[in-house]
């Protein structure tokens, strides 16, 4: 690439420097939400929402709780007009909601709008017009002064239009492509239109603020807004509003850095859809306010039920690496990253910790609707034995010595290599199944104690389906019952490890034992469960013993 001095920086710094918002470290209070999914949103579709799709999705945002809600822009089709006259008409905007509606400043549309309007209880009328250099010199093609007169003939006609209409209407005003407009000039002509308006504390005025296009930074950005919300008229009459879009993939920061700066409101969707690039995702911005400590006053606590309504009615697909929202982000494959993660689970339950400070994972799914089963934890070829162990701990209540679980993480992964593709939680299962609890060539078939100085054990087993009766002498059954083995099949090996967990936590749960063995051959290990511990543990000798090979099938 060879051609960037092509491009100019087509953005412009406040007169003075604005860097107040530098001094603070997080956002400490939920914006005012604004969803554009069902207009921003909505005409970036390859095939725009259905009168009752968007039925159907205005439902859900008002599900998770947002009291604005941009609905369209009634003047461009039948299918707008229809929708909003659908939701007064039908009573489907709740109290405590306010619907917004877009228009450009040309009286025949307002008049539209707000006939669409007409008898809404509580509606946001948005006029925008743009602002911008390059929208000035190549597309009007007109002075600053008629730029401005544009925008002061649209708001006096809100004015009028609002006097003559059933309703109960707030406005709001846009300089669209705010960030390539010189900031004095973008604050000229938000106060010419709020000294029409004429904003109170009953009847506050939205200014939005718009990245229609990113051209900068985003501590430029947060400059530029600085500068805005001190100069604009009424101030304290006037809610600032951010609109970023994803151009340079700095929305989420843009409205971050704008919020510290001073914004009080944002217009965004739900996963980021939008033209082009697309808008600011709520979700994100929601969750990272949340991750901080912030309620942000939104219901995400069931994320999954959200992404299967947005893609169904959208048509578009959530990426799987959405933060917060993707289906793989709190997915784990790596050996080390999983290794930590089940640490970490397990010191925050041991240390009852009320405080979510797990490695690698940065919320707790469960806030999201998300499962560990399955979610955290992802088994494939990368995998490492501390991952695996902690799916079957979790999945199974399969607990194995650290020894076992490396030798059990190396087979899983052999196997998933071999296959090139990641393993289910009920395969992985079935391969410890296969490899550790193997019952075959040797099985037990009874075991029948003496007690005294020393426990007698007369053990019956099937070699090859051949019954063969035992006995041995030991300081506890599965010594005594190891001693038999050793004597009746003239075989030597040495117990090395001994574990035992129960699966469940109740009286009659089932247990588990682990048994690694000794022999020249190296270690063998095996694994028994049974509601009787002892049984269970017999079943795990048994089980090593038959994967060491020291008798011929």
């Amino acid at each position: 690439m060879t051609n960037a001095n092509k491009y100019e920086r087509r953005y412009f710094m406040p007169p003075f420097p604005c860097l107040d918002w530098t001094a603070k470290e997080y956002v400490e209070k939920p914006p005012v939400w604004c969803s554009v999914d069902l207009r921003d949103g909505n005409q970036a579709l390859i095939i725009p929402m259905s009168l009752e799709e968007k039925l159907e999705f205005f439902g859900y945002l008002v599900e998770v709780g947002f009291k604005e809600i941009e609905i369209g822009f009634p003047a461009a089709s039948d299918t707008e007009y229809e929708f909003c006259r659908a939701l007064i008409e039908r009573e489907l905007i709740p109290d405590d909601v306010t619907v917004q509606v877009l228009t450009q400043s040309r009286e025949h549309i307002i008049k539209k709008t707000f006939e669409a309007l007409e008898g809404c209880k509580n509606a946001i009328v948005h006029l925008y017009n743009s602002t911008s250099v390059a929208q000035r010199e190549q597309v009007f093609r007109k002075s600053k002064d008629e730029i401005t007169d544009i925008a002061v003939t649209g708001a006096k006609m809100l004015n009028e239009y609002k006097a003559k209409t059933p309703g109960n209407f707030r406005f709001e005003y846009s300089p669209e492509s705010f960030t390539g407009t010189e900031p004095e000039f973008a604050a000229e002509i938000c106060n010419a239109v709020i000294d029409i308006w004429k904003p109170t504390p009953d009847n506050k005025v939205i200014i939005n603020l718009p990245v229609t296009v990113a051209e900068s930074m985003s501590h430029v950005y947060a400059q530029q807004i600085e500068y805005m919300c001190k100069t604009l008229h009424d101030r304290e009459n006037v809610i600032v509003s951010l609109h970023p879009h994803n151009d340079r993939g700095c929305a989420v920061a843009d409205t971050e850095l704008g919020l510290l700066a001073g914004a009080d409101r944002v217009e965004g969707t739900l996963f980021g859809n939008g033209e082009r690039t697309g808008n600011v995702d709520i979700i994100t911005l929601a969750l990272n306010m949340y991750l901080h400590g912030t309620e942000p006053q939104l219901d995400l606590s069931n994320l999954p039920k959200l992404t299967e309504a947005y893609e169904r009615l959208t048509r578009m697909k959530v990426y799987e690496r959405m933060p917060y929202s993707g289906q793989l982000v709190y997915a784990a494959f790596s050996g080390s990253h999983q290794d930590a993660i089940a640490k970490g689970m397990k010191w925050r339950e041991e240390k009852k910790s009320e405080k979510w400070t797990v490695p690698y994972i940065p919320i707790d799914p469960h806030d999201v609707g998300r499962e560990y089963e399955g979610d955290v934890i992802r088994i494939n070829s990368q995998s490492g034995k501390g991952g695996i162990g902690y799916l079957m701990e979790q999945t199974y209540g399969i607990d194995m010595p650290p020894k076992m679980r490396e030798s059990f993480g190396y087979i899983v992964k052999g196997v998933s290599d071999k296959a090139h593709k990641e393993l289910m939680p009920k395969e992985i299962y079935d391969i410890f199944e296969q490899n550790y609890l193997r019952r075959a060539p040797l099985e037990l078939a009874e075991a029948h104690y003496t007690q005294g100085d020393i426990i007698t054990a007369r053990v019956t087993l099937k070699i090859n389906g051949e019954k063969r009766v035992l006995s041995g002498e030991g300081n506890g059954r599965l010594d005594a019952v190891s001693n038999a083995i050793k004597n009746g099949l003239g075989i030597e090996y040495h117990i090395e490890t001994f574990t035992e967990n129960a699966m469940e936590q109740s009286s009659k749960s089932k247990a588990a034992s682990y048994i690694g063995i000794t022999t020249p051959a190296g270690i063998s290990w095996g694994a028994g469960i049974h509601t009787d511990i002892i049984t269970a543990s017999l079943r795990a000798l048994v089980a090593a013993i038959n994967n060491s090979n020291m008798f011929s099938l």
